[in-house]
This record gives structure tokens, sequence and C-alpha cells, in this order.
């Protein structure tokens, strides 16, 4: 993947407030949104934005281009 987290969103989410649970409970984010995001997997833009809001901040906050090696 060519893209990867600047940060760990979730470690972030935490500093500003925002267990694993209140996140579920309040529905912000879907368990299979914070599984991924778990795993350093991307998530979609509609994600991507939730984060921003929640974070305040944006996206090139999160995400990082790193390229891919060319043969």
């Amino acid at each position: 993947m060519p893209l990867k987290y600047r940060i760990d969103v979730l470690q972030a989410l935490k500093e500003k407030g925002y267990s694993a649970y209140s996140i579920r409970k309040e529905k912000l984010l879907s368990e299979s949104t914070l599984q991924k995001l778990r795993c350093g997997e991307p998530v979609s833009w509609a994600n991507i934005g939730q984060l921003c809001k929640l974070l305040g901040c944006q996206p090139g906050d999160l995400l990082e281009y790193v390229g891919e090696a060319v043969n």
C-alpha cells in the first residue's frame, strides 16, 4: 500500500477522550473500522473524514504517501 498512517490513530483518539467503547457506543466508527485501524489497514474516505472531525485535523495529518518500489 503506498499510503501509511503518520500517527497511531487509536492513541490520538484516546488522547482526545475517545475510548474504543465510547466510539462503538456512540456509533462514531464501526468495529470493523476500529479493527482496520488496529492493523494499520486503509479505511474509507468517509471514515477518514470522521477521524479528521474527531481529531480536529486534516487528512494529511493522518496519512502519508510512501510510494511503491519500482522494478
